[in-house]
């Protein structure tokens, strides 16, 4: 039988997700008398929580700076947001990649009409090979688009078990396979110890002159210097970055200038989608919360994500 859980939603207030908690079946209480807390904003603070809360909902899908804080242990359930973005997110990872092949990002450089400044820099997905590197809520939602436009996924997942609408599935400890095998590559794996600097100067080498680097996952995944390094020489063909490692990068940084180089501002998931996202999880969470059924996004704390 259904209970009705009382919710601490903070630190921030946010009616959008108390009218969820709400819609889910919950109360919205203060901390002292919670036993369960909903996160609103914040990146990495959290309040001391009382002994009775036995759940938390992070609002987001990458947790790494609550994990930093060292606030998430074996104490009590803790669940991210993973999975709760992934159309959104995919969609801007889809655009930026077809923005690199298709010249648009060169395009939009050009202060003058010149079309013969895009000869040799425009391609097309079809007939190439994407590999998706953390193909999970995220990177399984790019791949119908990829097949629309006649594009192969190589998958990459922990444990390599197949995925849905890729060609080929291989597990973390492969991973090194498919920089040489992918015409481009897309990063959507967590910021862990074992994904820092995944992406230096061999992989890049490996990618080739043809390969665009799309990373909408945590700047963290590439090493930058190799990445600037490997841009100047023409190494790869271009980077797509929604996400850099400093974040935000700093004024007069080469990749700021770099023409083969798309930024933009860690917004392929947006506030006015996000919002709304987070709301329908919180939502589902609570419901499920107060079923006694298994939470959405639940965070493994050994693994950090």
């Amino acid at each position: 039988m259904p209970t009705t859980p009382a919710v601490f939603v903070g630190p921030q207030e946010n009616p959008l997700l108390v009218e969820a908690v709400e819609r889910g079946g919950g109360t919205v209480v203060a901390l002292a008398d919670a036993e369960a807390v909903v996160v609103s904003g914040g990146h990495g603070d959290l309040p001391e929580l009382p002994d009775s809360v036995t759940w938390v909902q992070l609002p987001s899908a990458g947790i790494e700076s609550w994990v930093a804080a060292g606030v998430i242990d074996a104490s009590r359930t803790w669940t991210s947001a993973a999975g709760a973005y992934s159309h959104s997110v995919a969609e801007g990872a889809v655009a930026l990649l077809l923005a690199g092949v298709r010249g648009i990002g060169r395009a939009a450089r050009l202060s003058t009409w010149d079309p013969e400044t895009l000869d040799g820099v425009q391609s097309s997905l079809r007939g190439s090979t994407i590999a998706i590197i953390g193909a999970g809520g995220i990177g399984t939602a790019m791949i119908p688009a990829f097949a629309g436009l006649g594009a192969e996924v190589i998958a990459v997942t922990r444990r390599g078990l197949p995925v849905d609408g890729a060609a080929q599935t291989l597990p973390a400890d492969r991973v090194g396979e498919v920089f040489a095998a992918a015409d481009h590559v897309v990063l959507a794996a967590p910021a862990t110890s074992e994904t820092k600097a995944l992406i230096g100067a061999e992989q890049l080498a490996a990618l080739g002159p043809q390969g665009w680097l799309v990373n909408i996952a945590r700047g963290s995944l590439v090493d930058t210097d190799a990445l600037v390094a490997a841009l100047a020489a023409g190494t790869i063909a271009g980077a797509a970055l929604d996400v850099t490692d400093p974040e935000p990068l700093p004024d007069g940084h080469p990749l700021w200038t770099e023409p083969r180089c798309i930024i933009t501002p860690h917004s392929t998931n947006p506030s006015v989608l996000r919002v709304g996202a987070l709301a329908e999880r919180v939502t589902e969470n609570v419901r499920r919360f107060a079923a006694g059924e298994e939470l959405l996004g639940l965070v493994d704390p050994e693994r950090g994500y």
